[in-house]
């Protein structure tokens, strides 16, 4: 949640699809991850990590949000981000990740938005990735 000085600005479910999985997070000290929380320069979108070298982006204009993997192959020059979506259920669509192959190891705890610009820095294990331009589906 975002919270000002006087009232909570705005609240999400982040990890919701990790419910499932907290215990194994709590036996492998991940529960202790702290991922950081940033507010998009020129939009009212905000930033955040996750595991599996996620970072999710919530839309605060439209309330829609939307999980992108920062990986070597979405790194190349002129690559579209591709929405990411974790399934949680024993049946899941052909697009999504089911939660069981996520990989804790590999987590973005640190994040930057350009203040004026649309672009963002990821910091995903020993690698920086930065992306620009207009995101869409969030």
């Amino acid at each position: 949640a975002v919270v000002s000085t006087q009232s909570v600005i705005t609240a999400g479910n982040v990890h919701e699809y990790l419910r499932s999985k907290l215990c194994s997070l709590y036996e492998n000290d991940c529960i202790f991850d702290k991922f950081e929380v940033v507010w998009g320069g020129p939009s009212n979108s905000i930033l955040t990590g996750s595991y599996n070298n996620f970072f999710r982006i919530f839309d605060r204009d439209n309330m829609k949000e939307a999980c992108f993997e920062a990986s070597r192959e979405s790194a190349r020059p002129k690559t579209q981000l591709k929405n990411c979506k974790v399934g949680v259920g024993p049946k899941r669509r052909k697009d999504e990740i089911s939660v069981e192959m996520l990989d804790f190891n590999h987590k973005i705890l640190h994040a930057h938005w350009h203040p004026t610009d649309n672009v963002i820095a990821v910091a995903a294990t020993n690698n920086l990735y930065l992306f620009n331009g207009k995101h869409s589906g969030a």
